[in-house]
């Protein structure tokens, strides 16, 4: 889910993000919200095997994307062992999950080793293992921290407040960014994100992070709230600018086409993903 997708309200920009179909990606984004509640209020245990599929699409995504600008990163031992790193959090908690990011990265340097058989030196060695490694932290070892929440007291509403706040922020940003974003925040990796929707992003995502600390989380300890907010307003911005820059860097506008209004599962996923490591680490800690 991306993190303030503000623009400074010029003509051409505002009301739209850069021709995005806005009523598609509203319609896909209540859509994908109904699952969400669905799931965490009735199957809980399910959130496993939401984040699993999500989780299997982004990599393919990503796969994609950088096999045709060039990087022969492994398939087979991405999308396996991201699942593996997933699942065995579920008996083992991290734990289980390191093994499997171990065990996979072994793999994937035996497997670019000798992929071409080892009478053929194997060419950008060093360059596509080290993307693939990238790829195996960014994407499932950031993904297990959203998976495993679910397992831990009001493990369902953890996520909730996750999503909640990041929506929050994306909401307030947007808003504050056409309305009143005049002064560029990092125009040469997002030319529409200003200042001032960051500005709209903190103010909603710590009314929202308050909200659902006093509510969800059902803890007099509002001010959780006040240090989750604006923690997760930064994390989800700055989650949004990298994949910005690698996107940029492939010279792509989105990392897939299964979303209308949104571009991939990717790109719904850019900021919820740090997100996820940095609410794991608050609420296990202030709870």
């Amino acid at each position: 889910m991306t993190s303030t997708p503000d623009a400074a309200p010029t003509p051409p920009e505002a009301g739209s993000r850069a021709g995005r179909n806005l009523p598609a990606a509203i319609g896909v984004g209540c859509s994908l919200g109904a699952v969400l509640i669905a799931v965490l209020l009735l199957v809980p245990w399910a959130w496993y095997i939401v984040v699993s599929v999500a989780l299997a699409i982004a990599t393919w995504e990503v796969i994609k994307r950088l096999r045709d600008g060039g990087f022969a990163v492994p398939v087979i031992p991405l999308l396996a062992g991201g699942q593996a790193m997933i699942w065995l959090s579920w008996p083992y908690g991290l734990e289980g999950t390191f093994i499997a990011m171990a065990a996979t990265i072994l793999l994937m340097m035996v497997w670019k080793l000798v992929g071409q058989g080892l009478a053929n030196a194997p060419e950008n060695y060093l360059r596509d293992l080290s993307v693939a490694i990238l790829v195996l932290a960014w994407l499932p070892m950031l993904a297990t921290f959203g998976a495993e929440m679910v397992r831990h007291d009001y493990g369902n509403m953890r996520v909730f407040t996750l999503v909640l706040v990041v929506v929050c922020s994306d909401v307030g940003g947007y808003a504050a960014g056409v309305l009143f974003g005049r002064h560029p925040m990092a125009p040469a990796i997002s030319p529409k994100k200003s200042w001032e929707g960051l500005a709209g992003s903190a103010l909603v995502g710590t009314i929202g992070a308050t909200a659902c600390a006093y509510w969800l989380l059902d803890t007099p300890n509002w001010w959780i709230g006040l240090i989750l907010g604006p923690l997760l307003v930064v994390v989800a911005t700055t989650g949004d600018l990298v994949e910005s820059q690698i996107k940029r860097d492939l010279g792509i506008k989105d990392m897939g086409t299964l979303l209308p209004g949104h571009g991939g599962i990717m790109d719904r996923l850019d900021s919820l993903l740090p997100s996820a490591f940095i609410t794991w680490i608050v609420l296990s800690w202030l709870l």
